[in-house]
């Protein structure tokens, strides 16, 4: 078949060997995979996974071939697969904390993933999806439910102002979110005009390329930076009003720091807050995207052949566009 494989040195499309399922695995012929900041930092070599590997941990396809011990699901069924690889055994899988897990591992980081015409799941980390769901669009599954953690963590209350650094596919998702918890209001920071006329296209309450621009005088209640980026993250956390959250988000570079007053965050009982990843969420963002909860017409830019993946790649690196798909 054929495969993205990102090397130590370089990004390259191959044939490789076809994917054979183990006795709980299915196989699955993807429709779509999206391209994330992840895919970027194994590329650059930040996560050092074994290399190389096959990328993609956001796809989608149907079922083609079962494992013998598999029961749950049938060929022809359409899936999206969760890539997280925990291994239940740890001190924080025992704990429920598999984001967290001591030996983390997941499709497409760790092991070969959705950048490919076939990929190889776990039946336990595939949900079938309805009739009425597009399996390529269904991609964005894993995302959201990256999203629906977060949330998790954040425990909005109703009638919360929210202000978003970062107009991406995270930010939108996260605006998107945040309207269905009750915001009393979202706006969205971004250099990107682009993206912030996306954001306005969804119904942001405000945006702008500076906070500067905002009337808030005693601040935000939720402040989310999906950017990654240290001036975005200490501006943010500047902005959170008394009583407030600020969520990390964004993933920045592993040796990255950010200034803060401690003072503040002890004399205004500011509350810090990180969410890694997904944990108990996958099938909750299975059921909110079939509801509707994104449009995935806006949130998919391009859409662009395997054999682009490289060129998708750079592009992704470039800023342009937002979610940016490849499909076999």
């Amino acid at each position: 078949m054929k495969a993205a494989v990102i090397a130590a040195d370089s990004v390259t499309v191959e044939t490789v060997p076809d994917p054979t399922p183990g006795p709980r695995q299915v196989v699955v012929k993807v429709a779509g995979c999206g391209i994330c900041g992840t895919d970027l930092h194994i590329a650059e070599g930040e996560f050092a996974p074994t290399l190389p590997v096959v990328p993609g941990h956001e796809f989608a396809g149907e079922v083609v071939a079962l494992g013998k011990d598999v029961t749950e699901l049938a060929v022809g069924d359409q899936v999206a697969v969760d890539p997280s690889l925990h291994c239940g055994e740890c001190y924080y899988c025992r704990r429920g904390r598999g984001n967290l897990c001591e030996r983390w591992a997941a499709i497409g980081v760790t092991t070969a993933g959705g950048a490919a015409e076939f990929a190889v799941a776990p039946v336990a980390n595939c949900v079938k999806l309805p009739e009425s769901v597009t399996s390529a669009d269904a991609a964005l599954i894993e995302p959201l439910s990256c999203a629906v953690r977060g949330f998790d963590v954040l425990a909005p209350q109703l009638g919360d102002h929210y202000l978003i650094y970062g107009a991406g596919t995270m930010g939108l998702m996260m605006m998107e979110l945040a309207k269905r918890a009750g915001a009393a209001s979202v706006s969205m920071v971004d250099l990107n005009p682009t993206r912030l006329e996306t954001a306005k296209e969804l119904g942001c309450s405000a945006t702008v390329t500076s906070a500067d621009e905002l009337e808030r005088p005693r601040g935000w209640d939720v402040v989310i930076d999906c950017t990654g980026v240290v001036a975005a993250i200490e501006d943010g956390l500047g902005r959170v009003g008394k009583g407030g959250t600020f969520q990390q988000f964004g993933v920045s570079n592993e040796g990255a720091t950010a200034r803060f007053s401690p003072f503040r965050i002890y004399n205004q009982e500011i509350r810090i807050v990180g969410s890694m990843a997904v944990l108990h969420s996958f099938e909750r963002a299975a059921e909110l995207f079939a509801d509707g909860a994104l449009r995935p017409d806006v949130m998919i830019s391009h859409r662009l052949t395997l054999d682009e993946y490289p060129a998708a790649l750079e592009q992704f690196r470039s800023g342009v566009g937002r979610k940016i798909q490849v499909r076999p």
